[in-house]
């Protein structure tokens, strides 16, 4: 005889209590085993398309590692060491930015600008914390993340625990499937299928989707001559997740920055005469190049990788991401969209129920 239904909800909320305390009190020590995890997550469809080509299933690990393993020492030598050079000297020239904001509303606004103006001494205040906290931040960064113990713990113990998985994945569902208590074994299944389809639909196409718009960006951004174009590109991509939020932020900050960089700066020399024009061509392409972006990935891009049945909202995102980031910190900002994810299909199979129940139908008869 199956528990009543009361004693069924107590049970499974002891259970998720003791899982989100687990989760708060290891707090970065899973990290691995998270990225661990999302990885071998992501590449187990390759890893079946290739068994169905005719490879055995350590064949097909072993073919994805090496794919990955030739990917990462690329970027390694060709992309990382430009990317950590290039956040470096934003940070740096930070202040000389802002030095030219305040020259610029100096001369519009002279009277928001004189020595005791509020927004002169907002301004070289935020200069001022950008340079301090930024250097901090990538000292920190370096000192930290990139330490030893911690690059052994991310170059070696994840790329171990996703080979595992992904090579062991199939055995592991089938014995959790036989763990599922048998009176509800049918609608876990369901629920669980609803799930990886958002799941596939949001963290592999939307993946997708700000890797190629990362990429896109920062070459674009390169070749229209921007500095920092590259960093530019990989906020704009790494943020696409969330609709509009990357091209807004990666679009203010490349025109913002191409702003700086080419209104007033072109030397045109002309025997002794030297003026400083505005080159607004440039400053047109880089937002003719977002604009474009923008474009792609609503009309393109999204709805060919990812699909309307997602039904992630954007705020809902950020809150998820609010609240587990400031609850279990960047391992809770790595699971905060699948365990949104996974609300979302719960909630909307609730309410399904819902509707369908005589709490709310009543008495009433179907039309």
């Amino acid at each position: 005889m199956a528990l009543p239904v009361s004693q069924q909800a107590k049970y499974w909320g002891i259970a998720t209590a003791v899982f989100l305390v687990i989760l708060w009190f290891l707090g970065d020590v899973i990290l691995p085993f998270v990225l661990g995890g999302a990885i071998a997550y992501c590449l187990d469809p390759i890893a079946d398309r290739l068994e169905k080509a005719g490879l055995s299933r350590i064949s097909s690990v072993a073919t994805i590692t090496f794919a990955a393993l030739l990917i990462f020492v690329l970027l390694i030598l060709l992309i990382i060491p430009t990317l950590v050079q290039q956040t470096s000297q934003l940070i740096d020239t930070a202040p000389e930015l802002f030095d030219r904001l305040q020259n610029f509303l100096t001369e519009r606004f002279p009277e928001l600008m004189d020595a005791e103006s509020t927004v002169r001494q907002q301004l070289l205040a935020i200069g001022e914390a950008i340079q301090t906290k930024g250097a901090e931040l990538v000292n920190g960064l370096l000192t930290s993340a990139l330490g030893l113990i911690n690059m052994l713990v991310l170059l070696v113990i994840v790329p171990v625990v996703a080979f595992y998985l992904l090579l062991d994945w199939d055995n592991m569902v089938a014995r959790i499937d036989e763990l599922l208590p048998r009176d509800h074994a049918p609608t876990i299944r369901q629920i669980a299928s609803d799930i990886d389809k958002t799941l596939a639909s949001f963290i592999r196409g939307q993946g997708t989707v700000c890797l190629i718009l990362g990429t896109y960006y920062a070459l674009a951004l390169i070749v229209a001559g921007l500095n920092f174009g590259l960093i530019v590109g990989f906020i704009a991509g790494l943020i696409t997740f969330i609709p509009y939020v990357g091209a807004l932020v990666g679009g203010t900050l490349a025109i913002g920055l191409a702003l700086f960089q080419f209104w007033g700066s072109v030397e045109v020399t002309d025997g002794e005469t030297v003026t400083y024009i505005t080159n607004w061509l440039r400053i047109g392409i880089v937002g003719a190049i977002f604009a474009a972006g923008q474009f792609f990935e609503g009309n393109i891009l999204t709805p060919k990788l990812v699909g309307s049945s997602v039904g992630l909202h954007p705020v809902w995102l950020l809150f998820a991401l609010s609240v587990f980031g400031s609850g279990f910190g960047f391992v809770g900002m790595l699971v905060a969209v699948p365990v949104a994810a996974m609300l979302g299909v719960i909630a909307r199979y609730g309410i399904n129920r819902y509707t369908n129940s005589r709490l709310y139908r009543g008495l009433s008869k179907d039309d």
